[in-house]
């Protein structure tokens, strides 16, 4: 029983320090921060610093609920966060910019796909903050 015990604990102290290792998640205002700001904006309105060199003015992605009847549609906006929905201006549909990017940052992690998918989660939860009332 004690050696039972013994490697249970060993087993948690373990665990333990690989999880303290793992990196730290970053959140969905980071992301937004570090990916879309410069085209959206900081408040989201679609006036950031690039958005004039644009041929088409970028989303205001303060209003996504309002045009979509009130409801804030988050498979809508992850799509558009990975690259399943075409956004001209997010690159060709072959390359899922934002879903690309996000795996490639993850993929020494072994959970690449896992990852991109969290980090578009985290993007689309952010965004839903910013929806006008």
């Amino acid at each position: 029983m004690r050696v039972r015990l013994a490697m249970a604990a060993a087993a948690l102290v373990v665990t333990g320090a690989a999880c303290s290792q793992s990196p730290p998640m970053v959140t969905g205002r980071e992301l937004y921060g570090r990916h879309c700001a410069s085209c959206h904006g900081e408040a989201a309105d679609g006036n950031g610093p690039v958005a004039a060199s644009l041929r088409r003015r970028p989303s205001d992605l303060r209003t996504i609920a309002r045009r979509h009847g009130g409801r804030f549609d988050e498979a809508y906006v992850m799509s558009v966060v990975d690259g399943r929905r075409l956004v001209a201006e997010h690159g060709p549909r072959e390359m899922p910019v934002w879903g690309a990017v996000f795996e490639e940052q993850s993929s020494k992690s072994g959970y690449a796909g896992y990852a991109s998918l969290l980090h578009s989660r985290a993007l689309a939860d952010y965004v839903r903050t910013l929806q006008a009332k």
